[in-house]
């Protein structure tokens, strides 16, 4: 799944459970937004390209910082 945050953040990972804390990831890779040598658009190509590169094994994004939320798949490259 594809988590852009309300932020400059966007997550790459499995989808795990939504609750009362927010969204729950697995196996994430992040992108920082606003990183000069790599655009979210470019993140998301090498993602699809190469395969997820897990940086965290869980992420809890609150709830109300969650923008969008979309397949890997759906996403353009």
């Amino acid at each position: 799944m594809v988590l852009q945050t309300t932020g400059t953040k966007t997550y790459v990972g499995r989808f795990d459970a939504q609750d009362d804390g927010g969204v729950h990831l697995l196996d994430v890779a992040v992108h920082e937004g606003g990183d000069p040598a790599s655009s979210r658009d470019e993140f998301l190509r090498r993602t699809l390209k190469f395969g997820v590169r897990v940086e965290r094994k869980h992420v809890l994004v609150p709830s109300s910082e969650v923008a969008t939320i979309v397949p890997l798949s759906t996403v353009g490259g």
